[in-house]
């Protein structure tokens, strides 16, 4: 089940059967970025998986950057705006294809339908963000409060016609974000975005946004998302477009496979996982490569992978289908399974 509505945001899609778009957040403002090298960064993030960007708009001296980089980048700017309502207003004269303002701290809803009427004539798209964190009170309950002002924001904007929205209900807390999303599914018919909210570093991140998740997409519930990740935007994206890939929501992409250490290695797989996993994550075909290190479960995993390369002592050989192909060096392993992975068909 997907959202009823979809929003557009420039040539991408979000809900109403949409295929789940992941975003990142870039952690520097536009102002104090090159931007030139700001697009090519998100040229490699579109590469690995990643569907549209957000930056925050805090300035006035944001604009400048911001416009080059909206007008250049080949996947959709957001704006993320907080307090100043002018500030969107800025943004989506700069070319914001979607602003992020958050009812909490935007003020009197006057502010929001300016921003909602100059989406309008833009084309651009709005996202209702609420965080659990930026609520001045609890009166009923965290996700009781965040249900209401999603719900009070959906009627004011339906009442002057603007309806190209997505909204988040985000709380640090799994059992709050769970709570909100699911009540507020079968309030509305609106796109969802979905993210566990200050989740953590890497580790604590892709466990805390992968239970919640999970479960909630596997619900039906969840036009978009964003792990939140106390980190780099790579590992935002990688661990986004993973928990798609796991759940099978998202089919392009290589299915990677590799043993954990342990004392029977004797290839220094992980080293080896490191040196291709980026590259790897890039490759748009749909198959399985593993990458194994001792003789125990080298032979099995390859004979179920598309591709495998399993190092045994100075040896490693590669497996197309379960078949023994290939040996080489170490060194030039690398170069022969994306030879191998350029040919696969």
């Amino acid at each position: 089940m997907s959202s009823e509505f979809k929003a557009r945001v420039r040539d991408l899609y979000i809900g109403g059967g949409a295929p789940i778009a992941v975003q990142t957040m870039h952690e520097s403002s536009p102002a104090s970025l090159d931007a030139e090298k700001a697009v090519e960064e998100i040229y490699s993030l579109m590469n690995l998986g990643c569907d549209l960007i957000r930056f925050s708009f805090s300035s006035k001296e944001d604009a400048t950057n911001f416009k080059y980089i909206a007008k250049h980048s080949p996947i959709p700017v957001v704006a993320d705006i907080h307090f100043d309502y002018r500030l969107a207003l800025l943004a989506l004269e700069c070319g914001a294809d979607k602003i992020r303002i958050n009812p909490a701290n935007i003020g009197p809803f006057w502010k929001s339908k300016e921003c909602a009427l100059s989406a309008l004539d833009k084309g651009a798209a709005i996202r209702i963000g609420l965080n659990g964190g930026s609520l001045k009170e609890c009166v009923n309950g965290e996700a009781d409060e965040l249900i209401s002002l999603a719900e009070e924001y959906a009627n004011s904007f339906e009442a002057i016609g603007f309806n190209n929205l997505v909204f988040s209900l985000k709380s640090s807390d799994i059992n709050t974000t769970l709570n909100a999303n699911r009540r507020f599914s079968k309030l509305t018919g609106y796109p969802i975005h979905l993210g566990v909210t200050e989740a953590g570093g890497l580790i604590t991140s892709a466990v805390r946004s992968s239970i919640a998740l999970s479960k909630l997409l596997e619900e039906g519930i969840g036009d978009t998302l964003r792990i939140s990740i106390n980190g780099s935007l790579e590992d935002e994206v990688l661990t986004g477009v993973e928990i798609l890939k796991t759940l099978n929501l998202r089919d392009k992409g290589i299915r990677i496979i590799a043993c954990p250490r342990c004392g029977r290695h004797t290839f220094d797989s992980s080293s080896f996982l490191k040196s291709v996993e980026k590259e790897l994550n890039m490759v748009k075909k749909d198959i399985t490569v593993a990458i194994m290190g001792c003789s125990v479960n080298g032979p099995g995993e390859a004979r179920k992978s598309d591709l495998a390369v399993c190092g045994f002592g100075n040896k490693v050989f590669l497996y197309k289908r379960g078949e023994k192909i290939k040996e080489v060096t170490i060194d030039s392993a690398k170069a022969a399974l994306f030879e191998e992975i350029e040919r696969y068909e």
